[in-house]
């Protein structure tokens, strides 16, 4: 559909698709399965920054499968949140 965004993407988490399993029984209850993935206009940037805060990463800044840059983080809540470029 010409102009649609991606506003929310849902997965199991029991299921491993190309970046493996997205949770972990063994840390629930927070955080357990939810992958919050921002699109960002200044990803470099935001890199730079997360880099500085010393975040916890969980993949280092890649070239995805989708055609743009991601960076994998965990926050201070237990959370993944995945950094990305935009889409082509």
């Amino acid at each position: 559909m010409a102009g649609a965004r991606l506003l929310l993407q849902l997965h199991r988490w029991d299921v491993e698709h190309d970046h493996g399993p997205l949770g972990d029984p063994a840390l629930r209850p927070y955080g357990n399965g939810v992958v919050l993935w921002f699109e960002l206009d200044d990803f470099d940037a935001a890199v730079r920054r997360a880099g500085d805060m010393k975040v916890e990463t969980l993949k280092e800044r890649r070239f995805s499968e989708n055609g743009n840059w991601e960076f994998w983080l965990r926050d201070p809540d237990g959370y993944t949140v995945v950094l990305t470029s935009p889409l082509p």
